[in-house]
């Protein structure tokens, strides 16, 4: 007669083989929780980008993950075209103004709003930003993105002198994604 609590052999088998899995489970919990976040899991947001003084000071050259919107001004942009040295042009330009926003801006959005509220960005070749969503008017999009790059690019000792501090703290960005939630 079989006996009540008897485990048979694959039982055995079973419980041991779910117990090695629980095991293994918990080892991979324990290991993956050693080590931080990676930045481009848990991003800066603007705001914490902009928090604590100049970026460029706070963060220096480090890379960052910034999320936030996306707004870029050109035909309404008001500014030069970045001065005489072609080398730093494209960082030390007012137009296109390119910007990183904490909140969604509304399509009639000023250029003045967009530097008192944003986080200034450049690209050295531009095409890291995204393509223009209307032909006229300010480029908004729709969701929060991701920027990759960084503060105090060393390239901004060229600026001319009036413009080295902003561009010492303009995000020089390397590549941009969707925030993905």
């Amino acid at each position: 007669m079989g006996g009540v609590g008897i485990m048979t052999q694959e039982g055995r088998l079973g419980a041991l083989a779910v117990a090695g899995l629980g095991a293994f489970v918990l080892f991979m919990i324990v290991v993956g929780s050693l080590g931080g976040t990676r930045p481009e899991v848990d991003p800066l947001s603007v705001e914490e980008a902009l928090a604590g003084g100049p970026p460029a000071e706070q963060w220096g050259s480090d890379e960052l993950y910034v999320t936030g919107w996306y707004a870029e001004l050109d035909g309404d942009c008001a500014g030069d075209k970045g001065g005489a040295d072609a080398s730093v042009a494209w960082l030390q330009r007012d137009c296109p103004l390119r910007v990183i926003l904490p909140f969604q801006p509304e399509a009639d959005v000023t250029q003045d709003e967009l530097l008192r509220s944003g986080l200034r960005l450049a690209g050295p070749l531009g095409n890291v930003f995204p393509s223009r969503a209307e032909p006229g008017g300010p480029n908004l999009r729709g969701q929060q993105l991701v920027f990759v790059g960084a503060f105090a690019d060393a390239r901004s000792s060229a600026c001319v002198p009036e413009r080295v501090e902003r561009c010492r703290n303009t995000f020089v960005v390397t590549d941009y994604d969707e925030l993905v939630r």
